[in-house]
């Protein structure tokens, strides 16, 4: 009795502490990102970066971040203070899971194609460098769209609102959608974006290494051969630094957010898969 007692006051501790976090925590976070997405588009839009593919892929994932955050966010923070539209309304809570999903889908494979462009521009193939572009950015974005987009085309289908025998009222109605939802943001969302993100981000800081070595080998016998030359710089050298200081703030961005992205997420998918892998009394189950 005295146990029983004890769970009903530690559940609604919990159920406090949830809505308080939602109608606060919530509000902090949508003004966080909304404001900082919105000044990434700004910046990202100025005629500096038209023509750099890098600074493209991190505007529209900039975009891609801010439909998640509205998306995903404003109903939450409607539900600290009233009834969540998502647990009543069908179609709200259908297009709101694939709006969530597949922008968080979107925004890490963004930021792969923008690691594999960092290490095909600091690459010492010509070859590969040329294959940096503003064109393939965008074709390979619009392919990263559009794949998301139909990947989690199933939440129109698998959503439901109102439903009394799941976590949440807007969830997956049946026990294979929420395998396939579940298992399909571990693997697709975090993991393998991660490992992506990880080897190519390694690459390319092999590649500034190598890079930083040929430059320093062939300063040292130009300074050798030219010690009778003039010292004084040529034009095309000083228009090359401040495109070069460009690059190298952008890669430093670039790793920054997939160190972030890491830390963030991989917690997030290693609990989604133990939820889908076991039950709440912790016995396995049977994937059929």
């Amino acid at each position: 009795m005295v146990k029983s007692s004890y769970n009903e006051s530690l559940i609604e501790l919990l159920d406090t502490l949830t809505i308080q976090l939602d109608r606060y925590a919530a509000i902090f976070i949508f003004l966080f990102g909304v404001v900082g997405n919105v000044l990434n588009i700004f910046v990202l839009s100025q005629r500096t970066f038209h023509s750099n593919s890098c600074a493209w892929i991190f505007l529209t994932a900039s975009v891609v971040n801010l439909v998640s955050i509205l998306s995903g966010l404003i109903t939450i923070m409607i539900g600290s203070w009233t009834t969540n539209p998502t647990n009543t309304i069908g179609w709200i809570c259908k297009l709101r899971a694939h709006l969530v999903f597949s922008t968080r889908t979107m925004a890490p494979w963004l930021i792969v194609l923008a690691t594999i462009d960092r290490w095909l521009l600091s690459s010492i193939d010509a070859i590969r460098r040329r294959k940096s572009t503003l064109k393939n950015a965008q074709r390979w974005a619009a392919v990263i769209i559009t794949l998301s987009i139909l990947l989690y085309a199933q939440m129109f289908y698998c959503y439901e609102a109102n439903l009394t025998d799941a976590p949440l009222s807007c969830y997956d109605k049946t026990v294979i959608c929420r395998y396939l939802t579940d298992l399909s943001f571990v693997s697709i969302t975090v993991m393998i974006p991660v490992v992506l993100m990880i080897l190519f981000g390694l690459l390319t800081i092999i590649n500034a290494r190598e890079s930083q070595r040929r430059v320093q080998s062939l300063t040292r016998g130009n300074h050798v051969s030219g010690t009778n030359r003039s010292s004084r710089p040529t034009a095309g050298s000083s228009q090359r630094k401040p495109t070069r200081r460009t690059e190298q703030s952008l890669l430093r961005m670039l790793l920054v957010q997939v160190l972030v992205f890491c830390i963030l997420t991989i917690p997030l998918s290693l609990d989604r898969f133990y939820s889908t892998l076991y039950k709440d009394n912790g016995s396995a189950t049977i994937l059929e």
